[in-house]
């Protein structure tokens, strides 16, 4: 980081630096995983006091840009995959709590990523390697009914999937979104008596779904796996299983 004097305007001061350490972490001055400056060096950098500098790195582990390592380590700038699954995601699950985002409205929106992700992957060239998405559908077969087994296998096939197309934004949003769906998937099955069958076909469905990408089938993909999320989503209306 520059260590000139920084200028400062009239608005609260520890916001002004939190936006210049927020910026030298999106410009990739403090790369990944670098440690941010101890607060004393901050305290002396800024001109401003230590409780000041607490504000500021608070603010940025608030928007997720930094992340404690340990009780006496100093903040860590945070990974991509941990920026963009928590921040989005809590602020999904936040506004879906509150009323302003319906469970379905993030089904839709899952089916439209999905669909789109499984599309690009099947037409992608270079052709992907979908090695680990089919790695996924083994451990869901291993699963039996360790329903939380199940369920983060179901999770990674889906990520798969997505991360196939090679489209980052895709993926990005797929991130933030998979969680808050499939915490009612898992609260569906719990509900079964016996969910085997259940198990048993949406293991079937996820076949089908790779086995269009492996063919090359965008168009097939896309209908696939709109038609499998579909389908969960009408087991939720079915037995009136509970929004997380």
């Amino acid at each position: 980081m520059n260590t000139a004097p920084q200028s400062l305007e009239r608005r609260p001061v520890y916001e002004q630096v939190a936006d210049v350490l927020r910026e030298a972490i999106l410009s990739g001055e403090l790369p990944p995983g670098s440690a941010l400056p101890p607060e004393r060096e901050l305290s002396e950098r800024f001109g401003v006091g230590r409780t000041t500098v607490r504000e500021a790195l608070r603010a940025l582990q608030t928007n997720g840009l930094a992340v404690a390592t340990g009780p006496t380590s100093p903040l860590r700038v945070v990974a991509p995959d941990a920026l963009t699954t928590d921040p989005l995601r809590d602020t999904l699950v936040h506004l879906m709590r509150l009323g302003r985002v319906p469970l379905d409205d993030l089904i839709g929106l899952r089916i439209a990523l999905e669909g789109a992700g499984a599309e690009q992957a099947a037409t992608r060239d270079p052709r992907p390697d979908l090695t680990a998405a089919r790695d996924q559908i083994a451990f869901m077969r291993a699963a039996g009914t360790d329903l939380e087994a199940f369920k983060i296998a179901d999770l990674r096939f889906h990520l798969e999937i997505v991360r196939a197309s090679g489209n980052e934004a895709l993926t990005i949003m797929m991130l933030a979104v998979r969680d808050t769906v499939s915490k009612a998937l898992l609260s569906h099955l719990e509900a079964l008596a016996r969910p085997q069958p259940v198990i048993a076909q949406l293991i079937s469905e996820h076949e089908a779904i790779l086995q269009a990408v492996t063919d090359g089938d965008g168009e097939a993909a896309r209908h696939l796996s709109g038609e499998h999320l579909r389908g969960c989503e009408e087991l939720r209306r079915r037995y009136s299983w509970p929004a997380p």
